[in-house]
């Protein structure tokens, strides 16, 4: 259908320009019969017919060019579609391609109002709310700066690392114990504002070193916080008599309350130390509940309460003495495997003897072995001034009962209760 309508459209081409030439032709003949019916003369004559062929052949040779271009650039444009057709015009040069100009893609045109000057578009105003945003991030860094400071002087205030030293080196055989006291010590004394007081509870078999370590603690608290804000109370020395219970309940009571405010004043942390605390009435463990319930005022929520006792005290030797080849008071990791299985049979023993002892974090202190008696026996001699034979020290600490030896540990019945009698009669 494309070779037709090609073929077509050059014979129109070529017919329109055919009449073209015979009208210029015509036009020329008739002006040369006007010239010939003129009486001029010849000469005049002859020249006009000159110059009026010329200008026709030039014409013709014009329109005849026209054509062929025309013809050539429609031979172009189907020759690679259809096929070349033979004429008698003779054979033609192949066409040259016509380079066709790349068409420039119109850009969009930017609308502007009929009405005013073209004009950029307004740049958006910055907001105000990054500022604010800004100085609420300065002001969060300046106070969790200021809160780690304080953490800091907390801290240092209370000197936990000496304390840390002073009971790795005067506890023998409750390294668990220590780091498990002193966590919490530091986790509580950390900031000034708390929810509830610290109530911890120590407690194991007789001799294991329950009151050595009550008295390390009163020492280095009176050092750091003064003497007045220490309390160290012996049941049976300040309260022997059953029926004086209820007047020791609220003795008790009123020395604490007093405590506590001048430790409000001076902000500070006291410490109140309850030794044989299996020895305490009634009405005194319910005047002590009430002191350290959450809902007392703020300066009764900022004190710390130790209770040593030997509450539960068959169930830890019950319990070593079945697992003495898992149970280690030396290994931290250990020790915490001690504590978790111990706690809730421990707890479960308290609370029924007290409400009280819900409000306890419990820390169960372990059998010592026969090594760290001699440990004992060894401190308590260079103390005395004796010299430190290691043969006199093996020879008194085999002095000491012992439970039957259980894989390959040798636990004292009776710990380092009698070390200090058998060094003095040296």
């Amino acid at each position: 259908m494309s070779d037709q309508e090609s073929s077509t459209s050059t014979s129109q081409t070529e017919g329109e320009l055919d009449e073209e030439v015979d009208t210029e032709m015509e036009g020329e003949g008739e002006n040369d019969s006007k010239h010939r019916d003129t009486p001029p003369l010849q000469i005049s004559s002859f020249s006009s017919t000159l110059r009026a062929v010329v200008r026709i052949k030039q014409k013709y040779h014009a329109l005849k060019k026209r054509r062929q271009e025309v013809e050539e650039a429609l031979t172009g444009a189907t020759g690679r579609t259809s096929p070349k057709i033979f004429t008698f015009d003779g054979t033609t040069p192949t066409a040259l391609s016509v380079p066709q100009k790349k068409k420039r893609k119109r850009r969009r045109r930017v609308m502007y109002p009929n009405r005013g000057k073209r004009r950029a578009p307004p740049k958006p105003a910055r907001s105000r709310a990054k500022y604010c945003l800004y100085l609420l991030f300065a002001i969060v860094f300046v106070q969790v700066y200021n809160a780690i400071e304080n953490l800091d002087d907390h801290l240092l205030r209370y000197d936990l690392e000496g304390l840390d030293k002073t009971l790795r080196r005067e506890v023998f055989g409750q390294q668990g114990v220590v780091e498990g006291l002193l966590s919490h010590l530091k986790e509580y004394l950390s900031t000034y504002v708390h929810n509830k007081p610290l109530v911890v509870s120590l407690h194991g078999p007789s001799g294991v070193g329950k009151s050595h370590l009550g008295r390390l603690l009163a020492g280095h608290f009176r050092s750091v916080v003064g003497e007045t804000l220490v309390l160290q109370y012996y049941v049976l020395h300040h309260c022997p008599q059953e029926a004086d219970a209820l007047q020791c309940a609220r003795d008790l009571s009123a020395l604490i309350s007093e405590i506590v405010e001048r430790a409000e004043e001076e902000e500070k942390i006291p410490l109140f130390i309850f030794d044989e605390a299996e020895h305490m009435h009634g009405e005194i463990l319910d005047a002590l509940l009430q002191l350290v319930s959450p809902k007392q005022s703020n300066e009764y929520l900022n004190a710390i309460y130790l209770f040593l006792s030997n509450l539960g005290h068959s169930h830890i030797t019950k319990h070593m003495l079945h697992n003495s080849s898992s149970t280690s008071m030396a290994n931290s990791g250990r020790y915490s495997h001690f504590v978790k299985e111990l706690t809730p049979i421990l707890r479960n023993t308290l609370e029924k003897l007290h409400v009280l002892w819900t409000e306890a974090d419990i820390l169960p202190l372990g059998l010592l072995e026969k090594g760290q008696v001699m440990e004992c026996f060894l401190d308590e001699m260079t103390r005395e001034g004796f010299y430190p034979d290691h043969t006199n020290i093996e020879r008194l600490a085999g002095e000491i009962e012992y439970y039957p030896e259980v894989g390959g540990h040798e636990y004292s019945q009776t710990g380092c209760k009698q070390v200090v009698a058998k060094v003095n009669l040296l």
